[in-house]
């Protein structure tokens, strides 16, 4: 452990303080739009044609710096297994090993329901991925994967990556509902989008109180903030509109398809919801779901421990997302990225500590699939930075990637400002 993850180790489930203050002080809502956030507060409580244009765009956030060597296992690798005598995935064939991917990657036995969308082309991975921002801050690699600024140092920029992407797009629909993320307050990654707001529970994104006052309620609202200066009157309006979209929702009596069984728990349920309002066709261009928790200093557990069950909850929920959505998946693309990786040897205490590249990965209909994308640079010592898997692929040049290619973007440079993508071949 080094000493900076050692200064800043905490009890509480193996995370480091610095990420376990994030989760207490609310950093995602310290950074939203003010006039969103303030209107959305007020709320609290037909499958997609095939001629909508571009795709929908849904975020998985892993925030706390999530494991790739265990994730996607380089078992053909034998530096791995001296870097992590205790915590490395076995390779295929031995006492709880790895699934095998391609002869050289697998998967921890944990990540078996991933198996099936692999297989069918529909899911692919790119390891050596993630930010080139050097940074071991969990509050900083946010900020910085979440501005798309990472190596810019301290800049004026505060809207995020999909807030740029919807100002430089026409809206796919009204409008007035164009990205959610499904959490109480706004992330960074949205902030300065038109339509963007948040809701935890949209299938209770309603005026508080009772049902036979809702009415009264929102014409006082309406018409008081009808008065209001920008941005407050703007984004009154596109709350208000957005709740009436969201009413369209029959949240209550959605059956996935395809037999799909999502998993119980919080990501499941928001998986649930994802998937209704994208097969409710009401115009959303960009989801965002966020699972913290992905710090795991001390006793990770990667075949039988905390780390072990986290990545069982996420893939059973891509796996019931891509059977439900099998009908939709030429118009959805699903990415689910870190801030950044761990290191590569584990540490005193059955853990790992923050680290560097990580992996990507990337669901839907028009995948390149199958796969492991990306520069292998090799686990010897000599190829490591700083005793971290090093950045091969940048992961703007993915999200551009898929901006360009599936959500039509043409501005891209206003998307990742000071940056020159090179698309490394994931989506068609």
């Amino acid at each position: 452990m080094n000493k900076h993850d050692m200064d800043t180790e905490a009890s509480a489930g193996g995370a480091c303080s610095e990420f376990a203050n994030l989760s207490r002080r609310g950093f995602l809502g310290s950074t939203a739009a003010v006039g969103a956030t303030s209107i959305s507060q007020l709320a609290f409580g037909g499958g997609r044609g095939s001629d909508r244009a571009n795709d929908v765009l849904v975020v998985i956030f892993l925030r706390g710096g999530m494991d790739g060597l265990t994730t996607v296992v380089p078992y053909g690798d034998a530096d791995l297994y001296n870097a992590r005598p205790t915590l490395a995935i076995n390779p295929p064939g031995q006492t709880d090993g790895a699934l095998d991917l391609d002869g050289f990657f697998g998967l921890p036995p944990a990540c078996a329901s991933l198996l099936p969308a692999f297989q069918q082309g529909d899911l692919a991975f790119v390891h050596a991925a993630g930010s080139t921002d050097p940074t071991r801050s969990h509050f900083n690699a946010m900020y910085s994967m979440e501005t798309g600024t990472p190596n810019m140092g301290q800049t004026t920029i505060t809207d995020g990556w999909i807030g740029r992407h919807l100002q430089t797009i026409a809206p796919s629909g009204s409008g007035e509902l164009r990205a959610l993320a499904i959490q109480s307050i706004l992330p960074r990654s949205m902030s300065g989008g038109p339509g963007a707001i948040p809701a935890k529970d949209p299938d209770d994104f309603d005026f508080p109180g009772e049902p036979v006052l809702a009415g009264a309620l929102r014409s006082v609202i309406e018409s008081s903030y009808a008065r209001a200066a920008e941005p407050l009157k703007g984004a009154a309006s596109s709350s208000f509109g957005a709740i009436d979209l969201l009413a369209t929702v029959d949240f209550a009596n959605y059956q996935p398809a395809n037999g799909a069984v999502y998993p119980a728990g919080d990501f499941g349920t928001k998986l649930v919801d994802v998937a209704a309002m994208i097969k409710a066709d009401i115009g959303l261009e960009c989801i965002e779901v966020d699972i913290p928790q992905w710090d795991h200093h001390s006793a990770m557990g990667p075949v039988n421990g905390i780390l072990a069950l986290k990545l069982a909850d996420l893939s059973a929920g891509l796996n019931a997302f891509h059977k439900d959505l099998a009908a939709e998946l030429g118009h959805v693309t699903v990415v689910v990225k870190s801030e950044f990786g761990r290191r590569v040897a584990e540490n005193g205490s059955a853990g790992t500590d923050h680290g560097h590249g990580g992996v990507m990965m990337v669901l839907g209909g028009n995948v390149n699939g199958g796969q492991v994308h990306g520069q292998w640079p090799g686990l010897d010592p000599a190829s490591l930075g700083n005793g971290d898997l090093p950045i091969t692929t940048d992961y703007r040049d993915v999200l551009a990637e898929i901006l360009s290619l599936r959500l039509g973007s043409t501005s891209i440079a206003d998307v990742f400002p000071q940056h020159t993508p090179q698309f490394p071949g994931i989506v068609s």
